[in-house]
């Protein structure tokens, strides 16, 4: 195994502004995976970045209302199967000493691997669906985040266990080149958010992910575009919940999936992280 630890400047977009937890801005989990993918991609472009395994989310990377750029540390490990593990670290600076804190891992395949998506997953959701939430009341109450991270359009519906919504990226440009491949990380965003609210019917906090099993990209994609999503509940501890989810474009063409993605309460988590700083 190899391992390379980078310096590098995260540049603050301005919509981040709208993606708050808690009253702080916080680098969105889609940023992550975006940030990470390019990294890896630069030193290892044998790589292949549409295909992300063994996600960990740590703690939230907070960016400072004022802040243009953020320093922080990507560190790539190589496999000797040519796997790459990327994590995202930064410095955090206590009273008498400074510490490495991560915020998230990726683990990236070759550039061999079969992307041959799944067949009969279907994106329309069932006739008289259990439940109904309009996107505005969504927002306002179950997942408050601003503007630009409103990705879920129209109504979501809710019925045993899963989720259907529609989705609409952003008219905003392409920060990174890599994004051609992997595309714009609006619409898993907004997917996310379904997972969350779909949560919320069950336990009596908002989840956040923490992590997944795999992310498999099979188109890119787009800014302005419309998508839809469906979301399945796959198991529930008392502190976890995890979820299978799927974004088709409106032809029922599927565009990317997360498999086994985990979710839980962030919320003492970040309570414990103010009380070190």
């Amino acid at each position: 195994m190899s391992a390379e630890r980078l310096s590098c400047t995260l540049a603050v977009q301005p919509w981040f502004q709208d993606h708050s937890v808690g009253g702080k801005i916080v680098l969105p989990a889609v940023e992550t995976m975006l940030y990470l993918a390019a990294r890896c991609l630069e030193l290892h472009p044998e790589t292949d970045i549409r295909v992300m395994e063994n996600a960990g989310f740590g703690k939230f990377l907070e960016i400072p209302a004022t802040a243009v750029t953020v320093a922080t540390l990507v560190e790539c490990v190589a496999d000797a199967d040519g796997r790459i593990r990327a994590k995202l670290l930064s410095h955090m600076q206590l009273a008498t000493m400074s510490r490495i804190k991560e915020h998230g891992e990726i683990h990236f395949p070759p550039a061999t691997t079969d992307k041959k998506p799944p067949a009969d997953i279907d994106p329309a959701p069932p006739s008289g669906a259990g439940k109904e939430i309009s996107a505005e009341l969504l927002y306002r109450e179950l997942v408050p985040f601003g503007r630009s991270y409103q990705t879920l359009q129209g109504t979501l519906y809710l019925s045993d266990g899963q989720a259907w919504g529609e989705l609409k990226a952003p008219r905003l440009p392409f920060t990174d080149p890599v994004q051609t491949l992997i595309g714009s990380p609006f619409p898993l965003d907004g997917a996310l958010h379904a997972a969350c609210v779909l949560g919320q019917q069950f336990v009596n906090f908002p989840p956040f992910p923490v992590g997944f099993a795999r992310r498999s990209i099979f188109r890119p994609t787009q800014p302005g575009k419309g998508y839809a999503t469906r979301v399945s509940m796959t198991s529930l501890t008392g502190e976890e919940l995890v979820f299978d989810l799927h974004i088709f474009n409106s032809d029922g063409q599927l565009y990317e999936s997360v498999i086994g993605l985990r979710m839980r309460d962030v919320r003492k988590a970040m309570q414990k992280q103010e009380k070190i700083i």
